[in-house]
């Protein structure tokens, strides 16, 4: 069973005490906002308790350098739902590497992934070449290494769902995007 109230747990053990970042179940878009004078703790939010967006959202979190992880959602541009083709290509261009950090982390769970071009009711576009890039994300990390967090949270991913520990290029298929 994939619940996102253990990824909360999972993630608020690896990383509450060492990072002062919990992640939290969210009713609305998701966002990152850095501790203030009211919060104390950096809160990673994901939308709606889904699984998945919950993934998303640490990837980019484990992704994010420390000054990024200082300003609100990273600082990061995000154009919601509806975007032009132009402004999808921006988006895709920056959600290569989540997305493929991302879909390690469902491997780890043993659930199936999905890239999300996340633009239902912008103009339809060809996605192709972003599920090419994505899968050489992939490919790349696994040659060169997950970012630290990253691998760090898959390795306790593996650990809570029982799943392969060992990553391995054959278990990414382009095919599966």
């Amino acid at each position: 069973m994939h619940n996102s109230q253990d990824l909360i747990e999972i993630f608020n053990n690896a990383f509450y005490e060492s990072e002062n970042t919990i992640l939290v179940r969210g009713d609305d878009e998701p966002i990152y906002l850095p501790a203030d004078q009211n919060n104390t703790s950096n809160r990673l939010i994901f939308a709606h308790g889904f699984f998945s967006s919950a993934l998303h959202e640490i990837s980019h979190w484990c992704i994010a350098g420390k000054q990024r992880r200082n300003q609100i959602d990273f600082g990061y541009w995000y154009q919601p739902d509806g975007r032009t083709v132009q402004q999808q290509r921006v988006f895709e261009s920056v959600e290569v590497r989540p997305q493929a950090l991302e879909w390690i982390f469902h491997f780890a769970t043993g659930k199936p992934f999905r890239v999300s071009a996340d633009n239902l009711s912008g103009e339809q576009t060809d996605n192709s070449d972003f599920k090419s890039s994505v899968w050489n994300e992939v490919l790349t990390m696994l040659s060169q290494g997950l970012p630290p967090r990253g691998e760090v949270f898959r390795r306790h991913l593996h650990d809570f769902y029982k799943t392969n520990a060992k990553l391995n290029i054959a278990s990414f298929r382009i095919e599966d995007l």
